[in-house]
Order: structure tokens, then sequence, then C-alpha cells
């Protein structure tokens, strides 16, 4: 215990040194810097500068952000997250023809954005939310307006903004129970398309409105009722062309309804009885030729129909079709001048059509063919001098991956399917061999048997030895020079240092994937468990990793679990949920069977799936939906496995727990006290069965935190903060003897004037056994302590000594959690992400010590033995602590950590929309060489004092025996 003491304390005063170095950046770390799954109607290709031929790729995606693509690497160019809860899809993006901005709407706010830098140039809130967008590209003045269609108190209301500054230029307002759908126009109308009736009996209503007014010019009423049942049967609405369509489907999908907008008739398109989806594909360029594509998919294929419209009649006319292929399929339009070119992509091979004929102006073959396209978008080009034609699609493919093919050819790829991720777990890499369950095998067997096993056992290890003895020259030389080791055994296999393991993740969409860290965050596999339907969104509320059995667990609110191989991905065992409970949360128990997940239903009861054989010996607390924490013990009673409630612990009236910190499942504890420096010992308050609560009083605008004995239900400390806004996130985490809790509130100063300050505080409060040095306090030197029973001691009851500090940080910081090294030796940081910096930082333990002096300058003994530093209130977020460096790092949602095999080292992922990995060294790597290491002259050095030593070894010899020969007589 002295030596684990010492080791603590010379580590405690490691200097604080910059969390990631210049050489270390792409080496022990990993960033996926994504933007969500494209929609197909708000992504497509533009020029955001006339004179530039270059074309970049925008989307607004399904989790609500803006990005800009460079098509010839898919490097982000930049992005913008314009909705800070995870939305399910929806929104609209526009760009204006030879423009250099692009316009986005999603809820209430209308925003402008340059198109090459991503910078904000404009934004509109309004009290509804926006149905459409759109860009009027022919105006009365050449200028490029938008049009906003919104629905606000019962009112349809379309506004033209002014392009450039986003004023209101005029509005129409029309207040009746019509569903506002979509916007289109053409070059002297705008049409406002809305559906009229009550549900299950709409007919479309299209408004046509003057464009330099807004005023009404007429209205039309399409379709029959009964045809139409809600928004979802209106599939298409065109704008911007020179004939706009409007166009939708009768409830059993066996026809589909045209019109051309501004004409009073109306065709209908039989569709195949087999068709199970149908798509339209238009131009939206007013001069391009008015030219569509029907796109219809069935279960064993797909195919397509191409007609033409007469500008004079409004006839729509069949001018060829497409044959019937298998697999999904996916169609694309683009447009140049009034040529109007489709891009059809199968399952083997990418064509490029005319509107005019069937004839194929270009055909590659698909190159990558374990992906089937779902949606895309495409930029023809036509090469001078009658080269031919070239094309690149963009589109998102049933492994919800998004892949560019130029020519045929996949030219980038982007894992697009990691976003969103909601939860997050570690996994040790399976050994093929257990080493120990091998000699314990042989020990329970006879003496000769063992004996014949461990020869059999060696001669099989034998045909290893060729390649350790191939590899021995690449690991020398690697050891010398500091490179990566490489190996040529196939698969993934652990290291020495313990960096290679596996991050287990569970997105929203019902998605499981597997990196590895070992590759720079490599993506293993991917496999969607749980299809999430339209607007819905999977819920994880609980995961396990199982290491013997090289395996992973996750469990949906639903009450649908899964498990599944780390190294693989197969399913071992799938439960759809359908006849099981609702799981509001999941606690990790330990039965005599080893680590289980126990499901907790919404009215806080555990479901016990587990007999008396596996009844965990340790009390759980659970939460209900009343914000009522319960101990809760298992018991046989009669061999039946009831849950018996030990205590409760209830808020007042008007809190709410807003959150709850535990100490990580791996919490090693390296010194039980703390020198002074005055060298005496605080002896740390270690009692492993704590948690912290965090709750708010929104009226009133406080919060407390209590810490709870999960035993008893003691409140063993309470702390109360006023001023606290709650509308702000509130966050805690917990390990060793400390805990710190974040959140927006009132700081008062201390310097005796009464002001105070508003501001994100951090509240970081240590926990000692006494107020007193070198004092054990009422349990004395106990061995052993029950928090039911009473202290026999005239000294009180054996509650914490708590010492607190707050400071103020200069932005807010989320998503608390603490990293993990092996031992506990190694200090600790405070992990948090930083929302406005969109950056992950590692606050050191030392700047978080509540012992930090006050008013005066720590004695040179504290900054000895402590490492102590005078107490400020204000602390600066330090750009050398930021873990994430340079990296923009978005929508982090968690945060996990866990130790590698050296002491000095944390792995650590955060994950949400990105996913970024990075190894933590809170005191420096003080048990590996650095990469400045030099190897090379070292080992020159000992080459040179061998040579040395052998060749003057004969000269001392020489010289020793000839003084010997010389000694006088």
């Amino acid at each position: 215990m002295r030596r684990t003491l010492q080791s603590a304390l010379v580590l405690g005063l490691s200097t604080l040194v910059a969390a990631v170095f210049r050489d270390e950046v792409g080496h022990i770390d990993f960033h996926h810097a994504l933007v969500g799954m494209p929609q197909v109607e708000t992504t497509f290709f533009h020029r955001p500068r006339k004179e530039d031929k270059a074309s970049l790729l925008y989307t607004l995606s399904d989790i609500g952000i803006i990005g800009a693509v460079n098509p010839a690497s898919g490097a982000l160019v930049w992005r913008q997250r314009i909705s800070e809860n995870i939305t399910v899809g929806g929104g609209h993006l526009r760009a204006p023809e030879s423009e250099n901005w692009v316009a986005a709407a999603l809820g209430q706010r209308v925003q402008v954005w340059n198109g090459l830098t991503g910078r904000n140039i404009w934004q509109a809130d309004f009290a509804g939310e926006v149905k459409d967008l759109e860009i009027m590209e022919v105006t009365e003045n050449s200028r490029k307006d938008v049009l906003v269609l919104s629905h606000e108190d019962n009112a349809t209301i379309l506004r033209r903004l002014h392009g450039k500054l986003g004023t209101v230029v005029w509005e129409f307002r029309e207040v009746n129970k019509d569903i506002p759908l979509q916007i289109s126009t053409d070059i002297s109308t705008i049409y406002l398309i809305g559906l009229h009736g009550s549900p299950g009996s709409y007919t479309i209503k299209v408004t046509s409105l003057d464009t330099v007014t807004g005023s009404r010019v007429s209205d039309a009423f399409l379709g029959n009722k009964g045809e139409i049942q809600g928004a979802g049967d209106v599939m298409f609405v065109g704008a911007n062309s020179a004939a706009p369509l409007v166009a939708w489907t009768n409830p059993t999908i066996s026809k589909l309804s045209v019109q051309v907008l501004g004409s009073k008739s109306k065709q209908e398109i039989l569709l195949a009885p087999d068709v199970v989806d149908v798509n339209l594909h238009a131009p939206h360029t007013a001069q391009s030729q008015p030219h569509f594509l029907v796109h219809t998919r069935t279960e064993a294929g797909n195919r397509a129909e191409v007609y033409h419209t007469d500008l004079k009649t409004g006839k729509i006319t069949l001018s060829y079709e497409l044959p019937h292929i298998r697999g999904v399929g996916a169609f694309s339009t683009s447009s140049d001048n009034a040529n109007v070119y489709f891009t059809r992509i199968s399952y083997d091979e990418v064509m490029v059509f005319s509107s005019e004929s069937p004839a194929v102006l270009a055909r590659w073959e698909y190159t990558k063919k374990d992906a089937e396209f779902v949606h895309a978008v495409s930029e023809v080009v036509k090469k001078p001098a009658g080269e031919g034609f070239a094309v690149r699609s963009a589109g998102l493919t049933d492994t919800e991956d998004w892949v560019l093919v130029q020519n045929g050819a996949e030219l980038w790829s982007r894992p697009e399917s990691l976003s969103a991720a909601v939860a997050a777990v570690w996994a040790e890499i399976p050994e093929e061999e257990n080493y120990a369950k091998v000699l314990e095998e042989e020990a329970h067997t006879s003496p000769v048997s063992a004996f014949i096993h461990r020869v059999t056992r060696h001669f099989d290890e034998l045909k290893y030895l060729p390649d350790y003895l191939a590899s021995i020259p690449s690991r020398l030389i690697n050891s010398i020079t500091g490179s990566e080791a490489t190996t040529t055994t196939e698969g993934l296999h652990r290291d020495s240092f313990g960096f290679n393991k596996i991050i287990v993740l569970a997105t929203r969409r019902g998605r499981v994937a597997a990196l590895s860290t070992a590759n720079h965050g490599e993506v293993l596999w991917s496999s969607l468990v749980f299809p999430q339907w339209e607007g819905e969104k999977w819920d994880v509320v609980g995961t396990i990793s199982h290491a013997s059995e090289g395996t992973v667990t996750i469990r949906g609110s639903k009450g649908e679990s899964v498990t599944v191989k780390v190294l693989t991905g197969e399913i071992i065992e799938k439960l759809s949920g359908e006849h099981s409970m609702l799981v509001a949360r999941t606690a990790t128990i330990n039965t005599p069977s080893g680590k289980r997940l126990l499901s907790i239903g919404v009215d806080g009861r555990p479901l016990v799936d587990f007999g008396t054989e596996d009844i965990p010996k340790e009390i759980l607390v659970i939460r209900n939906h009343m914000d009522v924490l319960k101990g809760i013990k298992f018991l046989d009673k009669g061999g039946v496995v009831e849950a018996t409630e030990l205590w409760q612990l209830e808020q007042f009236v008007g809190k709410k727990i807003v959150s709850i910190a535990t100490r990580p499942a791996h919490d090693p504890v390296a010194s039980i006290g703390r020198v002074l420096g005055d060298r005496r010992v605080s002896y740390k308050y270690l009692n492993p069965n704590t948690l912290v609560v965090a709750a708010l009083e929104a009226d009133l605008g406080k919060v407390s935190v209590n810490l709870v004995d999960t035993v008893s239900g003691q409140v063993l400390v309470s702390q109360v903060f006023e001023g606290v806004d709650g509308s702000k996130d509130i966050s805690c985490a917990m390990s060793e003897n400390w805990y710190a809790c974040t959140f927006f509130g009132q700081y008062l100063l201390d310097d005796g004037s009464n002001q105070s300050i508003k501001g994100y505080q951090l509240v970081a409060t240590d926990l000692y056994e006494s107020p007193e040095a070198n004092d054990r306090g009422p349990l004395g030197d106990a061995a052993n302590f029950s928090s039911l029973s009473p202290v026999d001691s005239y000294r009180g009851i054996p509650v914490p000594w708590a010492v607190s500090q707050a400071y103020v940080i200069s932005q807010p910081i989320h998503k608390l959690s603490v990293t993990q090294t092996r031992q506990g030796i190694a200090n600790r940081q405070l992990l948090g992400y930083l929302p406005e910096s969109h950056a992950l930082v590692g606050i050191p333990r030392q700047v978080l010590d509540p012992r930090r002096p006050v008013d005066r300058a720590p004695t040179p003994a504290e900054i000895e033995a402590e490492g102590l530093i005078k107490y400020s209130p204000a602390m600066e977020i330090d750009a050398l602590s930021m873990l994430s460096h340079q990296l923009d790092v978005v929508g982090i949602d968690g945060i996990v950590a866990t130790p590698a095999v050296v002491e000095s080292t944390s792995l650590v992922v955060a994950y949400g929309v990105d996913i970024y990995g990075t190894r933590v060294a809170p005191s420096g790597t003080f048990d590996m060489l650095g990469k400045g290491f030099d190897k090379i002259t070292l080992l020159l050095t000992v080459l040179a004092l061998f040579a040395g030593v052998t060749f003057l070894a004969p000269m001392v010899r020489r010289k020793q025996i000839n003084r010997i020969w010389e000694a006088p007589s």
C-alpha cells in the first residue's frame, strides 16, 4: 500500500501537458465527421460560383444537418446543424441557379447560407411550421427570392422573402381548414397546393397567385373525393419548370394521376398490379424540356416510363419505356439547358438516357455489387467534340452508406449509417485460446493424460513457429524505428498495450455497428437489426459486453433485445419485443452465472427473468415514473424470486430528477488517503454504494445535489444551488471519492460586495472520512461496516466530510464522464463535450481540486505534496485541454471510457452525430517510450560501448599481468 501511495503522489506532481501533440493527430485518434443520411428531395449538385465549372454536393440530412461535400473526395467543405434535437427527417433545401447561396427551412426557421463558406446570411423565424420552401427563379426585377409556405393557427400563409435580405416582400394569408402542402412556380404564376376536405376524403386545392403582389388569381380542385386520403398520397409537385406537375396515387397504388398545373385536363397512368412503390422524376429548371419519368418498383425489380408534355395543350403522352430489371434500382434527373438526362443505376451497371429517346447515351459496368442504390442524384456532363458523356451519381445505398459513383466506379463512400448513435459499449477482442482453461483442463486429468495432452499441444503450436521467426526482423525494426507493428495474421488481435479494442454502436435507426480502434475507427461490420418506421427512432435503454463470450447485448425500450458477436456481427439471439413489456431503463447486475441486463418497467418494477440460482447479492436502485428512488433486494421466497423494497427516497413537490451519476464499473482506488503538505493524511471516503442525484426545482430556480447511500437510502451529503436555469443542460459525473456537476446558475462573489454573476458553473466536491487529518472518523480502523447497522461511537454517524468549490467556466459543458485506467494510479480527467466549440475536452483533476487555496498562494509544501494551485473562480477552457484539438466534432450525446493495459492510458470514444475516438494520458505516458525517443542512438551507443569493452579488455588484462611480473622482489 505504501508503494502504491508513493506512486500516486509522484504521478500527482506530473505537469499538465497538451491533450494531443501535433505528431499524435491522426495517429492515436480517429474521427468520423458525418452529416446523416441524405434525403433525395434535399440533395443536389450546385455550383456555388457561377464563373466556376466545379460543383459541390449539398444535402439536408434526416438529422437536421446541412452539409456541402466535395464530390471529388467526399470530404466535408462545411456543415451546419440547424436542429439541436435529432430529427426524424423532413426539412427543405433549395439552391437558386447561378447564385452563391442556398436556402433551408426546418421547423419554424428559414435560413440562407453562403454556398461556398457555410456562413449564415440571414434567418427568419415564424410562428408556425414551414411546410415548403421554393426559389423564385423568374421575378420582375431579376432577383432570386424565397417563397415560404407555413401553417400558423389554422391559417395557410405564403410569404415572399427578399433573397438577399430576408425581409417580407408580400404575404398571402388564408384562414380555413385546408392542409398546406407545397409550392410550385412557372414563369408567370405561383401555385399553392393543399388538401381540401376532411380526413379520408380530400381533394387537391390549387390556388394561383400573382408573382408581383401575391394576390389570388384563381382556385382549382383536382381529384375526386375519396381518391386522396392523406398528404402521403400526393407524391410529387414540380416547381420552377415550364410545365409544373402535380401527381398523386390512389390508396391501392393501382393508378397514378398526373396533371399539369394551370391546365384542366388530368391524365391517369395505370400501374401494374404488383407495383409496391412509385416515384416521379422531372427537371426543376424553366428552360428544360417538359419531360418526366415514372419509376415503379415491384418485389422482384423495377421499371420506368418516360412521358412528354405538350406545353400548348397540357397533354401528356408516353414517349418510351425502360425494361424491367431485378433489384431496387435508382433513377435521377439532370439538366443541361434544354436537354434532360435520366441516369439509371441498377445492381450491375450505370446508364444515361436522353429524355428524347430510349437510346443509351453512355453505359458503364457498376464495379461494386455488394449494395444497391435506394435513391440518387446525378450530374451529367457532355464531353466536347463528341467524346461522349460523363456522369457522377451520389446516392444512398441499402446499407445506409452515401456513395459517389463516377462513370461506374466508386469514387468514395461515407459511412453515414453511423450517424445519430444513441448508445455505445466497449468490447475486448476475443482471444482464440484461453490458456488458463487449457491448464485447468489438464489439472483435472491423470498425470499421464496431462503429459500427453501437453506434448500434443506443444507439437500443434510448432506450426506457428515459422511465422513467428519470420516476424522477428520486422518486429525488431518496428521496435527500433517506433513505427506501428503490423501483423500478417488475419483478423483482429489484442496488442500488448491494450489499445486494440472494439467499440459497438447502436443508432436511432435500429442499426448496430462495430468500429476498431486499432485501425483508426474502421467499420468492422454494420447490420440493420431493428428497422424503424418513418418518424420513429430506436430508444436503447441498456448495453452490456460479455468479454468471455465475445458478445454484446443491446436492449430497447419496447422490450426488443439483440446479442451479437463483436468480431463478425453475427446475431446470436434476437427478441422482437412484440410480446414484451415496455422498458424504461436497465441495470447491470452481478449474478452467479455472470453479468446480465435487468429490465425496469415504466412503472419502476424490475422484470425478473432469472431463477433462484442467479439471485444477485447487491441492492438495486431503481427510479419510477414519479421520480421516486427505491432500494430493491431480490430474495428467494419458496423457490420464487421476489423483489423486496428496502427503502424509498421521494422528491418534494415541484422537484424533478435531471441527472444521476454513479461510480464507473471499473473504478480502482490506488490510495486510501491523500498526503497533505504537512505530511499528514486525509482519508478518502470510499463507500462504493453511493450515487449522486441532481434534482431541479424549475419554478424556484434551484438544484439540489444529494449523495445517497444505496444500501440504506440515507442522504449523506446535500447541496443546494440557487439561480439555476432549468432549461439548460445539467450533468453530473462521479469517480473515486469525488463528483462534479455542471449547470447554468448564479454565482455569489466572495469579495464581500454581495454581487453575483451568472454563467455556466462547474462544482466539484471531494469526500473524506473526517474533517481532521490523520483521523478515520467515527469508524476508526474498523475492517467492516454496514450502512444498516448503528455505530457505537460518541463521535457521531459515519457521514462523509464534503469539501466543495465552484468555478465559472467560459462555455457550457455537457455529457460529463471520467477517464479510467487499469490500476487507478494515474490522475483522472473530467471529460465533457463543449457544444459551442464542437470539441471534446479533458479537464485535469488538479484544476478541479476543491482544496485549492483561496486568496493566497499555495505553500511550497502544498505544491510539492498535492500539486495545488491558487483558486480562481473563473476557469477558462484551455485549447491545450481539448482532446479533439482542431477537429469539428458535432452533436455528441455520450462519452464512454475504458482502461488500456498500460496504466497511463485511457481509451475514450464520444458518439452522437459524429464518432470520435482517442487515447488520453492524464499523467503522461510514463510507462511507454515516446515517439521522440531516439532508439537508434541508444542502440549505437550500446554497440559502441560493447565494442570498446571488447577491444580494451585484452589490453587491461595484459597490463594487469605485466604489473604482477614487474612487482619488486
